[in-house]
C-alpha cells in the first residue's frame, strides 16, 4: 500500500544537521513480543473484555462556543469516527488498536491526511519493531513490519496511545519483562500435562530373561506376550503366564503432574497484572463488579483515546475554538433491570431523553424521543421563576395571583394521581 511508503527526507535533512535529541533517548527503542503473549489462552481471555469494551465505543465530534454546544457539526469528522478507513468499521478498528494497547502497552495510528492536511483516513500500525528518529529537531517513529519492510512517518502525524508509562520519553512499558517469568511457568506445566498423558502409554510391562537371547527372539518372546496377553482380542486377555526363562514386572507411571493450587496462583497473579479477575473473565460479573472493573482498567483508556483523537485530528486554533472528541461507552447496558428501570426519574427531569434511555434497554429509537422532556411538577419550579422574574410594582398582585392558581392546580393535580392509585376518589 501507497499509505506506508517512506518519507524522502528534505533537503535541510540531506545536508546533515546536527540532531538534538532528548534525554535518554539514545538507543531507544521497543519491541512486541513476537506475537507470542497473544498466543496465549489465559492472556487472550484477561484482555478480551476491555477489547470488547473498548470496540463498542462510539466516538463524538462535541464544539463548544459562544452559539452553544453541537454534536458532530462537521460530516467528515463524523465520518472518520464511524468508518475510519475502507477495511474496516469503528468497532473492528477499535478493538484491533485496543489489542495493541494490551499486548505491548503501546498502539499507533496512522493519520492520513488530504492535500489541505485534514484527516481522511485512521489505520492502525500492527509493528513488530519502533524506533525513534530526529531529523532537524523533529521526532520521527520508524516503523519495522513482520515483512521486513519499514517505514518512517513524523510524530506528529501518529496518534500513540500508551500504558505503563515509566521508563521511556516516548513509549509505554513493554509488559514483556514483568510477564515472561510467569508464561514459562504456565508454558511448562502445560507441557508437563502433555508430557505426562504421553508417558502413561508408555512401557507398562518389563519381562526379564533369565537366559541370554539373540535381540530377534527377545523381539518375537515380547511380541507374543503383547498378541497373548494384552491384547483384547486375545482369548486370555487380562491374565498372563510365563514360563522360568522370562519374569514379567508391571511398571507403573510416576509422572510429575503439577497441582491445581500451584496453577492456579499462577493463572491468578496474571489475572492480577492484567487488573482483572476470574468473573470477569468469564462474564459471571454482577452489576458493581462490572463497574469497579470499567471504572479501573477501561475508563481510563476510553480518556486517553478521545485526548489523543482530539490532539490528532484538530490543530490547535481548532481546539481553542472548542472542538474535541469525546468516547460515550454504552456502560448503563450492562447495569441490572431494576437500575435501567430506575433511570425514568432521569428521563422525567429532562437529564436523558427517551431514545438515550431506549438505548440502554437494547431498543429502537422513536419518532422525537431526541428531545428532552419534564414532568409537570418539575416544569412548574421554572415557571414560576420565570414569573417572579417578570414581578415589578405593576403587576405584583396579577403575578402573586397567577402563581397561587397555579401552584393549586398542580396540587389538585398530584391527588388526583394519589387516588387514581390508591383506588380511593374525593367523596369517600
Amino acid at each position: 500500500m501507497k499509505l506506508f511508503r517512506k518519507r524522502e527526507p528534505t533537503k535541510n535533512e540531506k545536508a546533515g544537521k546536527e540532531i538534538i535529541k532528548m534525554v535518554n533517548t539514545y538507543g531507544e527503542h521497543y519491541y512486541t513480543w513476537d506475537g507470542k503473549l497473544y498466543k496465549s489462552d489465559i492472556v487472550r481471555a484477561c484482555i478480551r473484555p476491555k477489547v470488547k469494551a473498548i470496540g463498542k465505543l462510539v466516538g463524538k465530534h462535541i464544539r463548544e462556543s459562544k452559539n452553544g454546544l453541537q454534536v458532530n457539526p462537521e460530516a467528515s469528522i463524523k465520518f472518520l469516527l464511524s468508518e475510519p478507513n475502507p477495511f474496516m468499521t469503528s468497532q473492528q478498528f477499535l478493538e484491533k488498536v485496543a489489542n495493541q494497547l494490551c499486548l505491548n502497552n503501546n498502539a499507533f495510528i496512522l493519520i492520513v491526511k488530504d492535500e489541505n492536511g485534514k484527516p481522511m483516513q485512521l489505520y492502525p500500525i500492527p509493528c513488530d519493531f519502533c524506533e525513534t528518529e530526529y531529523k532537524n529537531d523533529e521526532l520521527y517513529l520508524r516503523f519495522k513490519f513482520r515483512n521486513g519492510k519499514s517505514s518512517v512517518f513524523p510524530y506528529d502525524e501518529i496518534m500513540h496511545l500508551k500504558q505503563d508509562y515509566n521508563n521511556h520519553d516516548i513509549f509505554g512499558d513493554s509488559p514483556a519483562d514483568a510477564l515472561k517469568n510467569m508464561m514459562e511457568v504456565i508454558g511448562t506445566i502445560d507441557q508437563g500435562i502433555i508430557k505426562a498423558i504421553k508417558n502413561s502409554g508408555m512401557i507398562r510391562w518389563l519381562l526379564t530373561f533369565t537366559q541370554s537371547l539373540r535381540s530377534e527372539d527377545i523381539k518375537k518372546n515380547v511380541k507374543e506376550f503383547v498378541d497373548n496377553y494384552l491384547s483384547v482380542d486375545s482369548e486370555t486377555w487380562g491374565a498372563a503366564g510365563v514360563d522360568s526363562k522370562a519374569i514379567a514386572t508391571r511398571i507403573e507411571p510416576k509422572d510429575y503432574v503439577p497441582n491445581a493450587l500451584q496453577t492456579k496462583e499462577v493463572i491468578n497473579r496474571i489475572y492480577s497484572f492484567f487488573n482483572t479477575n476470574e468473573r470477569i473473565v468469564q462474564s459471571k460479573w454482577t452489576e458493581d463488579e462490572w463497574n469497579a472493573y470499567y471504572e479501573a482498567e477501561v475508563e481510563p483508556a476510553v480518556i486517553q483515546l478521545g485526548q489523543v483523537y482530539t490532539l490528532g485530528i484538530f490543530k490547535r486554533h481548532e481546539r481553542a475554538h472548542g472542538n474535541h472528541i469525546v468516547f460515550e461507552a454504552s456502560n448503563l447496558q450492562c447495569a441490572s433491570l431494576s437500575s435501567k428501570l430506575a433511570l425514568q426519574a432521569m428521563v422525567d427531569r429532562g437529564a436523558m431523553t427517551p431514545n438515550e434511555w431506549r438505548a440502554t434497554l437494547n431498543m429502537a429509537p422513536i419518532e422525537g424521543g431526541d428531545s428532552p422532556i419534564r414532568r409537570l411538577d418539575t416544569q412548574v419550579v421554572n415557571l414560576i421563576e420565570n414569573m417572579l422574574n417578570k414581578m415589578n410594582s405593576e403587576n405584583c398582585m396579577v403575578m402573586a395571583e397567577m402563581i397561587t392558581q397555579l401552584i393549586q392546580a398542580v396540587g389538585r393535580s398530584a391527588d388526583e394521581t394519589q387516588n387514581q392509585h390508591t383506588g380511593g376518589n374525593d367523596s369517600e
